[in-house]
């Protein structure tokens, strides 16, 4: 890449928010450069959980027949407490669609429905500013190379260098005391899991169960942080150990699904979230720079809805951007982004999301701290919100993100 480059939309990340951004775009024949740090398109995590809401969304996106045909749906749902002398079922509905994706299937088909070029990587930003004279922005390279950009969109994930433009910067993070592990097994003669989802629940621990496959099963683990994460997380031999030692008092099956699990998609992670209420009082733009997905919304994974969300956003963002271009080529005759419309048109982007992205985090929010606390007296004012404020089960797979 030359040292100074001019480009019209760049976007900083290759996940899933900065691939279902670009793919949005392209829909809307508005070209964009994505930029990513590693050398390959990230694919980080084991699975995703989509539900109604994200199958809309990656319909938008005309990807979702594809999608399909690599995850088998899921039908029903089971939460098994045994915490009692005999274990408690308890059935859970499903809000219509429910799959669960590798993540490597789902970023994959983004990236291939992307025209070639647009994704670069080895492309690490340092630094972003406004010029002074143009109000456009510029990034910094690890490489020395400097982009004249005219609109920035950061899809960076939670230690975002475009997000500390908005003073969302990594030290502000907050973490549960829970975390997860993430990981699959595989069956080469086949699995005899029924099409559903099933909860475990023991103490602290919590263990969920998901056919991605007829021969492939995705699972999770959420426990109370150790002192020896630290030092295990990047082994994971010893963090399967780890796990069973955990899973104590659970029944043999889940424990030997987790013994003979594939070691090298094995992840044990924190669970780093931003405080809810923070997204109600941040602009999220900067001259023509705003940012999506985890970067603006870092939550928990306790209601499965980060990574449908993140392409919400981008499916929102690329909307508003392409009504607002458009409808100023008619006036103008103008067919490049100017300062005004990329300024309306993410103000309009932030408005959309704001109060579905809040609601989202402050669900996650509750379920992650009612995990966290040894209280009864907490979790009991925990779960008197929660039935007030969320008394809809499935309100957050029951929303539309509109189409593109």
């Amino acid at each position: 890449m030359d040292r100074n480059v001019d480009a019209e939309i760049v976007i900083v990340g290759a996940g899933i928010c900065g691939l279902a951004t670009a793919l949005a775009l392209h829909r809307k024949r508005i070209k964009s450069v994505v930029l990513e740090r590693s050398e390959t398109v990230r694919a980080t995590g084991a699975a995703i959980i989509v539900q109604a809401n994200g199958w809309h969304a990656l319909h938008q996106l005309g990807i979702a027949s594809t999608l399909r045909q690599t995850a088998i749906p899921i039908q029903r749902g089971r939460f098994i407490s045994l915490n009692e002398a005999e274990p408690m079922e308890f059935p859970f509905g499903v809000n219509q669609e429910f799959r669960c994706l590798k993540r490597s299937d789902l970023v994959k088909v983004m990236a291939d429905n992307l025209p070639k070029g647009t994704i670069r990587t080895n492309c690490q930003v340092l630094s972003i500013d406004l010029d002074p004279v143009t109000n456009f922005p510029h990034l910094m390279l690890s490489n020395g190379t400097v982009i004249h950009a005219k609109v920035v969109i950061g899809c960076d994930g939670v230690n975002s260098a475009i997000g500390s433009m908005f003073g969302l910067y990594r030290t502000t993070l907050s973490l549960f005391s829970t975390c997860v592990a993430r990981g699959f097994t595989n069956y080469p003669n086949g699995h005899q899991f029924a099409s559903e989802f099933v909860m475990m629940s023991r103490g602290q621990v919590q263990l969920g169960r998901i056919p991605v496959t007829d021969k492939l099963v995705y699972w999770f683990v959420t426990r109370l942080r150790t002192s020896r994460d630290s030092t295990i997380w990047k082994d994971p031999v010893l963090i399967r150990q780890s796990l069973m030692e955990s899973m104590k008092g659970f029944p043999e099956g889940p424990t030997e699904m987790i013994k003979n699990c594939n070691l090298s998609f094995l992840h044990l992670t924190e669970l780093k979230y931003r405080a809810p209420w923070e997204l109600l009082f941040n602009s999220f733009r900067k001259g023509t720079v705003t940012i999506a997905g985890d970067a603006m919304h870092a939550t928990g994974p306790f209601v499965a809805q980060g990574g449908s969300a993140s392409i919400e956003d981008g499916i929102v963002l690329a909307r508003c951007l392409a009504q607002k271009k458009f409808n100023n080529a008619k006036k103008t005759e103008e067919t490049e982004i100017n300062i005004a419309v990329a300024e309306e048109a993410f103000d309009e982007y932030v408005r959309e999301r704001k109060m579905r992205n809040f609601w989202l985090s402050f669900h996650s929010f509750l379920v992650g701290k009612k995990l966290d606390t040894k209280s009864s007296i907490i979790r009991f004012i925990i779960l008197a919100i929660m039935s007030t404020l969320f008394r809809d089960p499935d309100w957050h797979s029951r929303y539309h993100c509109g189409n593109l």
